[in-house]
């Protein structure tokens, strides 16, 4: 069997606050720990009034001591909004508290608007002349640093004629699991140039899936870290007993995914009879069915085939799930059954 991974960015749905958001998800993570799931990460994103999911570090604290068995970690921390040291430590020190668990996912995606990604970075976010994020510019460095500073010897500088050594965390046993994010050729080429497991986020950047894998692959670089080339591929999934219903359970991330795409002020994500009461134009409803092109919806046998059948065309050692199944109106605020029940489904 494909071995099934969780995505998770702590949706927050309407009248939820962030601390029920938090503990539909601690909930989840429990019943992915129960199946046999083999890790479960957090997103990061800022300023978003549907994502609770703004720190990993902190989220991941509570994911494992919450767990016992499956590995936490990020997917991904987005290193051009921090500093790779302070990402070695938090990560060093998750990794020492909850030994052979922690994962430390990395992109280069902000995760945010321009301005909150200026406000993150402490007001040094810089735009060249031609637009790009000097920040971003520089991710290729900061990932080298980052993955020289999570070995336990640590780095040395050179400064002044003097050599300064330094380490995330004073006596570090094992470290985190490293993997890189990346939806496009330069995430596979960096990856496979650094030796790094790949993950691809196939449920945002799908037509490049098969191409940006087998190129990591036929240009991956053994290192310590990996031996061999790793993949997984993420996807959207929404599991119910019928179609019809694993259907109706999506029309909340299809309004949330259209107000994204196409720039409408964004809310905390409907209900199901919200958004089966929105008023969409036919045009809008065939721009949110456009994107939902790909997603995995439907009943257990259905899902778990075409996930088996992605694995094999793409070759991939895993697949991990975003569990997207909305919730009804009269659903307890601190609950998501329905993503728990897609990963229930998806187990059996």
């Amino acid at each position: 069997m494909t071995r099934l991974s969780v995505l998770d960015l702590v949706p927050v749905r309407t009248g939820q606050s962030t601390a029920d958001a938090v503990t539909a998800s601690v909930q989840l993570a429990r019943t992915a720990d129960e199946l046999g799931y083999t890790r479960y990460w957090v997103a990061e994103h800022h300023n978003m009034p549907a994502v609770a999911a703004t720190n990993p570090p902190v989220l991941i604290a509570i994911l494992a001591s919450a767990t016992g068995r499956i590995r936490i970690g990020s997917g991904g921390v987005m290193l051009p909004n921090h500093a790779p040291l302070v990402v070695a430590e938090q990560f060093a020190l998750l990794e020492a508290t909850y030994p052979g668990r922690i994962d430390l996912g990395i992109g280069r995606a902000p995760g945010s608007d321009r301005v909150t990604s200026h406000v993150l970075r402490g007001g040094h976010a810089r735009l060249r002349h031609d637009g790009r994020d000097d920040q971003v510019e520089s991710f290729a460095e900061d990932l080298s640093t980052l993955t020289l500073m999570m070995q336990p010897e640590g780095v040395h500088l050179s400064l002044a004629g003097h050599t300064y050594g330094l380490t995330a965390t004073p006596a570090a046993r094992t470290t985190p699991q490293l993997w890189l994010l990346g939806s496009s050729m330069y995430s596979a080429d960096l990856a496979a140039s650094q030796g790094l497991p790949y993950v691809f986020a196939h449920h945002f950047g799908g037509g490049q899936t098969l191409a940006a894998l087998e190129r990591y692959r036929s240009r991956y670089q053994p290192s310590t870290l990996s031996p061999e080339p790793v993949t997984i591929a993420v996807v959207n999934a929404a599991v119910a007993t019928t179609q019809a219903e694993a259907e109706r359970l999506t029309l909340p991330q299809r309004r949330s995914m259209w107000r994204l795409r196409t720039g409408q002020p964004l809310t905390a994500q409907d209900n199901v009879e919200e958004a089966e009461s929105a008023s969409w134009s036919a045009a809008d409803r065939a721009a949110a069915e456009d994107l939902a092109r790909g997603w995995f919806v439907g009943t257990p046998s259905s899902v778990a085939g075409g996930i088996t059948a992605l694995a094999e065309q793409f070759g991939t050692d895993e697949v991990m799930i975003s569990p997207i199944a909305g919730a009804y109106r009269d659903t307890p605020l601190d609950a998501a059954p329905a993503r728990v029940e897609t990963l229930r489904l998806l187990a059996e």
